[in-house]
C-alpha cells in the first residue's frame, strides 16, 4: 500500500557564501514531536524523502512533528555551484548548519541516506548538541570500494530519458539485479523522483559536475573511514538501515557499529541494494516509530 503524501512549503536559505538553498518543509514549528532532518544521497534530492516525511508529519505511530529536507548545492532546487570543488562534505555541512540556523532548528532527529549519513556523522563533530537522533540509510563509516566504483561509474553520464516510462526502464537496467524486490509502482514511483522536476518536466536534477568530485579516488587504496565521527553518535538513540544486496554498506562494517553503539536498531531492507528508497511500508513505518521512542524518552 502506497502511504499518502502531504502538502509541504519550499523555503529558501542562503548559505555562508549567498548561496540559495532550497529546503522541503512539511508540518509546523508547533507541532509536538521532535523535528526531522532528512538528508539526502550524493546525487539525489530532497524529493527522496516524499513519503517518509508525509508520514512522519502527519503522525503516523506517533506526534505530529515538522520534517525538513534539504537539497543540497547543486541538486534539486538549490542553486548550482560555478566551482564544481564546492561540493564537497566540508561545505555542504556548513550549508546544512546554516540551515538549521535558518530555519530556527536546535535539537532533531537526523534521517541521512549514503551522503547524508556521512554528514550526521560529521554533525556529531561539527554540532554535536543539535542531534537527538539518528537514522543511517545504508552508510557506515566505512565504504565499500566496489560500491564507489559503481557510483563513479554512473554519475554525470546516464542519459536523459524522454518519458517516465523510459526513466523507469533505464533505471531497471541499471539497478534491477540489487532491487529485485520492487515493484512497477516502486520504480515508476523512483523514475519521477529522479528525473520529473515540480511541473513534471523530464531532465536531470543534480549538477553533472558532481562527476568530477569522484574522478580523483583511488579505489586501488583504502578509502578514509569515519570511526571517531560516528563514535560521537554514541550517546544518541540509532537506528542503521541495510539493503540486504548493498555493496557499498558490507554487515562487517554494520556488526563493527552495533558492537561500537551496542543500543543501535538494526533493520534489513530486503531486495533492495545501496540504498534504500524509503518508499516501502514497512520501512516508513519502522523509522516513524524510532522517533516516537525518542519522543517517549524526552516526555
Amino acid at each position: 500500500m502506497r502511504l499518502p503524501q502531504i502538502p509541504f512549503e519550499s523555503r529558501f536559505c542562503a548559505a555562508l557564501d549567498g548561496l540559495r538553498l532550497h529546503v522541503r518543509d512539511y508540518g509546523s514549528p508547533l507541532d509536538p514531536g521532535i523535528p526531522v532532518v532528512c538528508l539526502a544521497g550524493l546525487t539525489r534530492n530532497s524529493a527522496d524523502f516524499g513519503p517518509l516525511a508525509s508520514a512522519l508529519a502527519s503522525g503516523l505511530n506517533g506526534a505530529k512533528r515538522r520534517v525538513l529536507a534539504l537539497d543540497y548545492r547543486g541538486r534539486g532546487l538549490s542553486e548550482y555551484d560555478r566551482d564544481w570543488k564546492n561540493y564537497s562534505l566540508e561545505i555542504e555541512n556548513s550549508d546544512l548548519l546554516s540551515v538549521l540556523t535558518a530555519l530556527e532548528i536546535d535539537a532533531a532527529i537526523f534521517i541521512g541516506t549514503s551522503r547524508g549519513g556521512l554528514h550526521t556523522m560529521l554533525l556529531s563533530a561539527t554540532r554535536p548538541t543539535v542531534i537527538r537522533g539518528a537514522v543511517l540509510n545504508d552508510i557506515g563509516p566505512v565504504l565499500e570500494p566496489r560500491g564507489m566504483a559503481r557510483i563513479r561509474g554512473y554519475v554525470g553520464r546516464l542519459p536523459v530519458p524522454r518519458s517516465i516510462p523510459d526513466a523507469a526502464d533505464l533505471l531497471k537496467e541499471m539497478m534491477s539485479e540489487r532491487f529485485n524486490g520492487l515493484s512497477e509502482a516502486d520504480w515508476e514511483a523512483y523514475a519521477k523522483i529522479t528525473f520529473a522536476d515540480a511541473v513534471g518536466r523530464i531532465k536531470s536534477r543534480y549538477d553533472q559536475n558532481l562527476m568530477k568530485t569522484l574522478e580523483g579516488l583511488d579505489l586501488e587504496q583504502p578509502l578514509p573511514t569515519l570511526w571517531p565521527q560516528f563514535d560521537g553518535l554514541r550517546g544518541v538513540p540509532l537506528l542503521i538501515l541495510r539493503g540486504a544486496n548493498s555493496d557499498l554498506f558490507s554487515s562487517k562494517t554494520l556488526k563493527e557499529m552495533t558492537e561500537r553503539h551496542p543500543g543501535a536498531e538494526v533493520h534489513t531492507v530486503e531486495g533492495q541494494g545501496h540504498a534504500p528508497l524509503l518508499l516501502d511500508q514497512e520501512t516508513i513505518t519502522r523509522i516513524c516509530g524510532f522517533a516516537a521512542k525518542i519522543d517517549g524518552a524526552r516526555a
